[in-house]
């Protein structure tokens, strides 16, 4: 009996959902990710090196012990170019020019043979960066680009120079719409 009073339901149940599968899903090629519109490279690749100098940061210690302050162990200098592809007048994007580079963030990260190496317990990578140039921060439409050159300076718990550093640039449309592109950049050991 209760096969019959609620059989009708689950064929009705059933078809809707054999019906809703026989739609075509969206195509993933219709979407466009930030990867597919902007792009970044890095001069040099991979990045070099050098001691630093004179630039300091400060270790607080806590427990009523004085502050230390250290020297940076290592500086590094490169220029991200940061270009908006033809896929950026991609109807299906949408996008409102101009668009505009509101941050450019570093972090530098502890790495072994390019491959990501966090520290142990509680040692922390140190770093200090300015942004030293850059050719503008507005792209009118696609195909065009903007280079930021990073001078980046850091300290790392295994005292080496590789690292892996990743720059962040938050830009923004017209319209408000805001997106951000992550690169990786090498430091050669």
């Amino acid at each position: 009996m209760l096969r019959q009073k609620y059989g009708g339901a689950a064929v009705l149940v059933a078809a809707s959902v054999l019906l809703g599968g026989c739609q075509s899903p969206t195509d993933p090629d219709d979407t466009l990710g930030v990867d597919d519109f902007v792009e970044a490279s890095v001069s040099p690749d991979p990045a070099t090196a050098d001691a630093s100098s004179g630039r300091t940061y400060r270790v607080v210690r806590g427990n009523n012990q004085p502050d230390e302050l250290l020297e940076f162990d290592w500086r590094t200098i490169f220029t991200v170019t940061v270009r908006l592809n033809d896929k950026a007048a991609d109807s299906d994007l949408d996008l409102a020019f101009p668009v505009d580079i509101t941050a450019a963030t570093v972090k530098v990260n502890q790495a072994t043979g390019g491959i990501l190496s966090p520290p142990t317990g509680g040692d922390t990578e140190h770093q200090d960066y300015i942004i030293a140039q850059t050719s503008g921060n507005r792209y009118s439409g696609a195909n065009t680009s903007n280079s930021i050159t990073f001078d980046i300076w850091y300290d790392l718990p295994n005292l080496r120079k590789e690292a892996l550093i990743t720059v962040t640039i938050a830009l923004k449309d017209t319209d408000g719409r805001t997106f951000t592109k992550t690169y990786d950049v090498r430091v050669a050991p």
